[in-house]
């Protein structure tokens, strides 16, 4: 079973995560999360046991107790969730080229090319304000 455990001390690290869950059952592997660029914990990290009884054992024991001076959240870890994402820079075409030149002078009347939303005012010289 994968256990996450959260809220814990920066100062925590892997074998001391390991040593915690320990006491309880076999421990696969323990690994607190860091941020990749400064290496500081990143106050989580994941258990992993092979016995599920063992397993929940220590999410029974640990949840909500004490350590270093902090209350720390002990539950099995779900899954992420495929495709969620959200955030992040997405590309998006703000009124593709309205207005502009055509060939033989000035674009009088309307907006010339294709709108699509966003600023439809950019671009070219029109002549109908």
């Amino acid at each position: 079973m994968n256990i996450y455990a959260g809220n814990l001390s920066w100062n925590l690290k892997d074998q001391d995560l390991q040593n915690l869950f320990a006491t309880h059952g076999e421990v696969t592997s323990a690994k607190i999360v860091t941020d990749k660029f400064t290496g500081r914990s990143k106050g989580f990290g994941f258990v992993e046991m092979p016995n599920d009884e063992q397993a929940n054992a220590a999410i029974a024991a640990l949840n909500g107790t004490e350590l270093d001076g902090r209350s720390i959240v002990v539950n099995e870890s779900r899954p992420k969730q495929e495709g969620g994402g959200g955030g992040g820079f997405k590309k998006r075409s703000f009124g593709g080229g309205g207005g502009g030149f055509k060939k033989g002078g000035y674009n009088k009347g309307g907006s010339g090319g294709s709108g699509g939303g966003g600023y439809r005012d950019r671009g070219g010289y029109n002549s109908d304000y």
